[in-house]
């Protein structure tokens, strides 16, 4: 009978947890060769209700810091509002050069719209904390907003800019019109860039209370949370 032993079990791998924050994109296929060259005239009618839309958020959010700090809570409809905000700013750059993702109009509208390749949502929290509200959106963001300082080349709310996300898109642009295809794992990149990006917005705009990790989720799909 042996008495070897028996090599130490390998622990199973554990997926990252799960992020209020969802972003999911699916990559429209055939993509244009060229349509990418005007997109930024066909999307302008969005950057001017979308600049707007902006302004209107950072006086709710405004509502919504004297509200958290006195409740704890984040009015449903100034949450609602400030989602559908982010969450029109993502379509609009997954449609433009924020990512190239499709070559289907984006809705005008907050609310998600089920057939749309691009989504992004964010769940409800019932209780705030009134002490982080008053740290959170400035100092305790300011790791992350040098991440985006780079990412985006400046922070802009359509995030339309330079940066490395504005670099691999001009690349994904150029690979369109040589070949006719996006490369997948430049895909998966970006839409990971883009991801990190909401995760800080709605971090930084008092949404949730959940510390956007310094990960690089990548790929269209959400990582799911560990059993």
């Amino acid at each position: 009978m042996s008495t070897k032993p028996l090599p130490p079990a390998v622990p199973p791998a554990m997926s990252p947890p799960a992020h209020p924050a969802r972003l999911t994109a699916v990559l429209d296929a055939p993509l244009s060769r060229w349509l990418w060259l005007v997109k930024w005239l066909l999307a302008f009618p969005h950057y001017v209700v979308l600049f707007f839309l902006w302004v209107a958020f950072v006086g709710t959010s405004v509502v919504a810091f004297f509200a958290i700090l006195l409740t704890g809570r984040y009015p449903r409809p100034l949450f609602d509002f400030g989602t559908g905000v982010l969450r029109w700013s993502w379509r609009v750059g997954y449609y433009a050069y924020g990512t190239l993702g499709t070559d289907r109009y984006p809705p005008f509208t907050l609310a998600d719209v089920p057939d749309y390749p691009a989504h992004w949502d964010l769940a409800y929290p019932e209780r705030l904390s009134r002490g982080l509200v008053l740290v959170k959106w400035w100092l305790l963001a300011i790791p992350h907003y040098l991440i985006l300082g780079f990412l985006l080349g400046d922070v802009q709310v359509t995030w339309v800019t330079g940066g490395l996300i504005g670099l691999l898109t001009l690349c994904a642009g150029v690979a369109l019109a040589a070949t006719g295809h996006y490369p997948r794992g430049l895909f998966d990149l970006v839409v990971g860039l883009n991801r990190w990006v909401l995760r800080v917005a709605a971090y930084a705009a008092l949404l949730t209370d959940v510390y956007p990790p310094f990960r690089l989720d990548q790929g269209g799909g959400e990582p799911e949370a560990a059993p």
